[in-house]
């Protein structure tokens, strides 16, 4: 639903957001930071053809910059309705303000080209699979970019490298998917109310349709990532074992440069597509 003051039959708040308190339920911490502020809409390299969707507007800190720059649209997607009269009163005059209201999870989403956000940290990993996608199921329609405001833990895990402790099925997953890269760090006193945890803001590029991965050979590897990690003390030839006989994996594996005696947070992304491929390969043989 398309939001606005006029539409709402209230009158103006004499002072925007003057009556709202934070709200555990919904993850608001507003970033009241000027330079990471400033680094987000910088990272988001806006141009005048962009239209930049910008998810928990909270009270408006980073609409405000968004507005500031060329782009020809941003459409902002707010849960909060005790926050939608205050932002609609505090940008509406502006044409290229549109504010939509309820749940971003569940909205049909405006078209964009870019996402510029402080998502909410309850909704990452859902967030992130509805506007990246899954492996075999991505988005139908890629954006150019996504910079995004997280929880430094999930930045750290979907730029985590093999052999790092924080790598893990979802960092497999996000970099067959797209490119990322840390933007800044975000410490709590950068928001009101702080957080407990670390923040960072993260600059996500989908990789475009024609570099994805094939429907079934993203099935496999998707097969692959949870049979592996979610044993993932376990070395493969034990927890692949389902698939194949060890006899079976071994030749698959080494042509992939995969170890059966490795674990899977050591196994790179290219080498899961490449066994991915192999499994696929044999299987098609036998039928």
């Amino acid at each position: 639903m398309i939001f606005s003051a006029a539409a709402s039959g209230r009158q103006p708040l004499a002072h925007p957001f003057s009556h709202h308190r934070t709200r555990k339920r919904f993850g608001q911490h507003w970033l009241k930071d000027a330079q990471v502020l400033r680094q987000i809409v910088a990272a988001a390299d806006v141009q005048s053809s962009d239209i930049l969707l910008e998810v928990g507007p909270g009270r408006g800190a980073l609409t405000e910059q968004l507005l500031g720059t060329a782009a020809a649209s941003v459409q902002a997607v707010e849960l909060d309705r005790d926050l939608l009269q205050g932002l609609a009163q505090r940008f509406g005059s502006d044409p290229r303000f549109v504010l939509h209201a309820g749940d971003v999870l569940q909205l049909e989403l405006p078209a964009a080209t870019k996402v510029v956000a402080n998502i909410p940290y309850n909704i990452t990993g859902p967030l992130l699979e509805r506007l990246v996608g899954r492996l075999d199921r991505p988005a139908a329609d890629p954006y150019q970019r996504l910079v995004l405001l997280v929880q430094r833990e999930v930045g750290e895990r979907i730029r985590a490298r093999p052999g790092s402790s924080n790598y893990s099925a979802l960092s497999v997953r996000m970099q067959l998917l797209a490119t990322a890269e840390r933007v800044c760090a975000v410490p709590p006193r950068c928001f009101e109310p702080p957080p407990r945890v670390d923040s960072e803001v993260i600059c996500v590029d989908p990789l475009p349709v024609a570099q994805r991965l094939a429907q079934p050979l993203a099935q496999r590897v998707e097969q692959l990532l949870r049979l592996a990690f979610a044993s993932r003390r376990k070395m493969l030839r034990n927890s692949l074992s389902c698939l194949l006989s060890e006899a079976q994996l071994a030749p698959l594996s080494a042509a992939a440069g995969i170890d059966l005696a490795q674990r899977p947070q050591e196994i790179p992304p290219a080498a899961w597509v490449e066994l991915a491929a192999g499994l696929n390969h044999i299987t098609a043989e036998h039928h």
